[in-house]
């Protein structure tokens, strides 16, 4: 499959290993004009290992009001752009929200090559329902942290949060505060060697991941509160 003119694909990426992109995927990363990435330098990496060279642009949080106008510009003139994260699907906690409404306002055709996704992968093998989850990504770091604890401590369904190996432990106390000793699957390194998914209570967690170095990315999957509600107590 060629890319079309004037076409914006939101192209989803590998999470780890370069072989879980699509085929279709790689199609058109190699036909496109132009490729706006997260990180460059990754994205390079991804290129090289399908032998695909194609122009790089950078389009990230902090230039994304400056890339936006340039990157619509070049659509409308006809060129085909592929959008990429980091890894995984564009507008899954990046910054992929404010290109798409502009390609949007313009009329500008949107096509999303799907792929691979962290927080899907994780709540799959989680063990938990999926029939119904939130996925909230990143909890806020200082401002409105409690204010979000405290909206989902009677949230019923399933809940998704993404988190970095610093801060996890802070995280894994505070889940045990607001939350209670609920069950929880943690899963890290998707699809990369080391790949590893802990299940067991938030306390069981925190024993746990109090181990050793933490590396890697993680996926925290928590059982809701109509679900815990349900459980005999320990």
């Amino acid at each position: 499959m060629n890319a079309a003119p004037g076409t914006l694909y939101v192209v989803s990426t590998p999470i780890g290993n370069l072989e879980d992109i699509s085929a279709r995927g790689v199609s058109i990363l190699s036909s496109v004009d132009l490729i706006a990435a997260e990180d460059t330098r990754k994205t390079k990496i991804l290129l090289n290992h399908f032998n695909i060279s194609k122009p790089l642009i950078s389009y990230y949080n902090y230039n994304e009001m400056k890339r936006v106008p340039e990157l619509i510009s070049k659509l409308i003139g006809g060129s085909s752009i592929a959008l990429v994260s980091d890894a995984g699907t564009p507008g899954i906690s990046d910054p992929a929200y404010r290109i798409i409404n502009a390609a949007l306002e313009q009329n500008i055709p949107i096509v999303a090559i799907p792929g691979a996704t962290a927080f899907l992968s994780a709540l799959i093998v989680s063990g938990f329902n999926i029939d119904r989850f939130l996925f909230e990504g990143f909890l806020p770091v200082k401002k409105g942290r409690k204010t979000v604890l405290e909206k989902l401590l009677t949230e019923p369904n399933t809940l998704i949060f993404y988190e970095s190996p610093h801060r996890l432990l802070r995280t894994l106390n505070d889940l045990k505060q607001y939350f209670g000793d609920r069950h929880i699957s943690i899963s890290r390194e998707i699809t990369k060697k080391f790949e590893e998914t802990f299940r067991g209570n938030i306390s069981d967690s925190i024993a746990h991941f109090s181990k050793s170095k933490i590396r890697g990315e993680l996926v925290l999957v928590v059982e809701g509160a109509s679900r815990a509600k349900r459980r005999p107590p320990r």
